[in-house]
């Protein structure tokens, strides 16, 4: 029978998930040689090439993929043990390390961690603010017990290394200075700010996101601003420099711009939390999972528009 190494199994899966070797050092705080060393070592014992060289960098062989494969079953049934064996060990007590894209730490996982320690004193949590593809990474590398990311920026469903729960499906409003002229309409559509200068990120996703939103609404979006965080962009929105689409989770949030939401058109972005797999009933991770999953299903709220908008030749540049 083939004598299996795990650690140099480890070595390889994150290669799989760095790409070079010298990031699979750098994450598991080894030199560039011990890694080649130890996965030329891993090689022999099973008695099939696992790189090949490609240029100046290396590939998986097919091998190597078939190894991963059944090895990715392995780590899940260890993550399995670990958790029953800390369930032993600690009883309800523990830490969660918790990797969260920025909007959802306010709405989504300081509620729970509030919750939880009414319901789990003996559970406590460590929050490290990670853009959301950012999460998957920290997640994948162990950095991270838990990543609360958006299902554009996950891996596919089928991936055998991660659980994941879906959370909220978090609609995209419309945010509108608080004299611009459809501020107090009964419906705004996003075809109706076609002829608006608007606020969002100059690259990235949520510049991809904001123009396929207004593409399906039949036009280009003219930009007037770039931002990439919410609170700039709503202080330009608030002082009538544009309008901008921004997630429900940081449009709760502000005091000043007009947020309307979109019936018709009501573009949507996926929060989704991830563990590893086989941690998910950990006696610290399961009860985070289940108090994100009541403050997901609250309704996240929308402030209402004003009673008495104001008249459009006060309302700045975007009120006409």
């Amino acid at each position: 029978m083939t004598d299996w190494d795990i650690k140099k199994l480890r070595i390889l899966r994150t290669l799989a998930d760095r790409g070079t070797v010298t990031a699979t050092a750098e994450a598991l705080h080894m030199t560039p040689s011990a890694v080649s060393q130890q996965l030329t070592n891993l090689a022999r014992q099973l008695g099939v090439p696992l790189l090949e060289a490609q240029g100046r960098r290396v590939r998986l062989t097919d091998a190597a993929h078939l190894v991963l494969r059944h090895a990715q079953a392995v780590f899940a049934q260890l993550e399995r043990a670990d958790a029953e064996l800390a369930g032993y060990r600690e009883g309800e007590a523990g830490e969660v390390r918790v990797g969260a894209f920025p909007t959802a730490i306010p709405a989504l996982v300081v509620p729970a961690v509030v919750a939880l320690r009414r319901s789990h004193p003996g559970v406590s949590v460590r929050v490290r603010e990670a853009e959301a593809a950012e999460a998957y990474a920290l997640l994948a590398a162990g950095e991270v017990d838990l990543a609360l990311t958006l299902a554009a920026h996950a891996p596919t469903a089928r991936d055998p290394r991660f659980s994941r729960v879906m959370l909220v499906a978090d609609p995209l409003d419309v945010a509108l200075p608080p004299g611009h002229r459809l501020a107090g309409a009964a419906e705004v559509r996003l075809s109706d700010l076609a002829s608006d200068p608007w606020i969002y990120g100059g690259s990235g996703p949520w510049s991809e996101i904001t123009r396929a939103a207004c593409e399906a609404a039949g036009f280009v979006p003219e930009q007037a601003h770039a931002a990439a965080g919410w609170t700039a962009i709503l202080s330009m929105v608030e002082a009538g420099m544009g309008v901008a689409l921004v997630p429900r989770m940081a449009a709760a949030r502000t005091a000043g711009a007009v947020v309307r939401a979109l019936p018709r058109d009501r573009p949507t972005r996926h929060v989704l939390a991830a563990t590893r797999a086989g941690t998910a009933s950990s006696p610290a991770v399961a009860p985070l999972l289940t108090a994100l999953r009541r403050t997901a299903a609250r309704e996240l709220p929308l402030p209402p528009a004003p009673q008495a908008p104001v008249e459009p030749d006060e309302a700045g540049p975007t009120g006409a």
